[in-house]
């Protein structure tokens, strides 16, 4: 494997949703001459403001941001792709003589972008179509069986009931007639591998009652402002709701509400509820980052303070 070693300072502040990174990210920005690269797999996405929480070009306040409404709702993005961006981004910063600053919260990207990520070859609907129907007709153990005869390797593992990792290995198998630990294994003896040898990872904390008390707040914010007039414009310009942009969170329930599968209060009510579960499975998921600074949310001065040790600020 070949490893490029990127030296120079990057800065990583991650979080789950509605803890307070865009405003802190402003404040990092302006005081350490950053530029923000956004970690956010929504806000690549344009036409999708409000329910995304873009920042606005008024708190921008002139700060560069990079990977925000890059693609239209109907293409697609994944982390690879994330990682080519953010990569060229990063470059491009360092070249400027600025700091990239890079904030979100889609910890699959993060991963992607420092650890390296491969999944094999593209997805074939067809096949994918036919898996979940047999999914539902044969039951996930029936699948997994299967998977161990083509690929043994993977289904050890893969639990049976981890279907869309199950789902995915026999896409592999049978769109490509190699298995998918066969591509690991290729991809991982050639693939160039990034190595930040200068770089600071900060996650923000907070309690999980005050998280909560602030999810439930942006979700009225959200609502009042003009967010269903957004959804509407987006179903008007032709994008459907089985696109994966909008069936993501608050897009999918305020389509659901329109269509009339939701009165308006039963739609706000799931919307908070999801965005909660939401939050939570991003603890989980940075939790297991072990290069991660954890700060409370409200300690900014030593948020400042990590930062200027990283950038030998005196």
């Amino acid at each position: 494997m070949n490893v490029q070693i990127i030296d120079q300072p990057v800065l990583i502040l991650v979080g789950p949703t509605a803890i307070g990174k865009t405003a802190l990210s402003l404040e990092l920005a302006r005081r350490f001459n950053c530029e923000i690269v956004s970690v956010d797999s929504m806000q690549v996405y344009k036409y999708m403001d409000i329910g995304t929480a873009k920042v606005t070009n008024e708190e921008r306040g002139g700060i560069t941001h990079h990977l925000i409404n890059i693609v239209e709702p109907d293409e697609p993005y994944d982390a690879a792709r994330f990682t080519e961006d953010a990569l060229l981004a990063i470059r491009e910063i360092h070249k400027r003589g600025r700091v990239p600053l890079l904030t979100g919260g889609t910890g699959l990207y993060l991963r992607a972008l420092i650890s390296g990520i491969f999944e094999g070859p593209p997805s074939d609907s067809v096949i994918r179509k036919k898996l979940k129907q047999r999914l539902k007709e044969e039951g996930h153990h029936a699948l997994h069986k299967e998977l161990v005869l083509y690929d043994g390797i993977s289904a050890n593992k893969i639990h049976p009931n981890d279907t869309q990792r199950l789902l995915r290995a026999l896409e592999i198998y049978h769109s490509t007639g190699r298995s998918w630990s066969t591509y690991l294994e290729s991809k991982a003896s050639n693939r160039q591998r990034i190595h930040f040898s200068n770089m600071l990872q900060i996650g923000l904390a907070c309690d999980r009652s005050v998280l909560y008390d602030r999810i439930n707040l942006r979700t009225e914010i959200m609502l009042d402002s003009d967010f269903e007039k957004e959804v509407r414009g987006l179903l008007d310009m032709g994008y459907g709701r089985g696109l994966k942009s909008m069936s993501s969170i608050g897009y999918r329930h305020m389509i659901n509400y329109i269509f009339g599968d939701y009165q308006y209060e039963e739609m706000k009510r799931l919307l908070a509820r999801d965005t909660r579960r939401y939050a939570k499975r991003q603890l989980t998921w940075f939790g297991k980052n072990d290069d991660l600074h954890w700060i409370e949310v409200k300690n900014i001065s030593r948020v400042m303070k990590t930062v200027e040790l990283l950038l030998d600020i005196r």
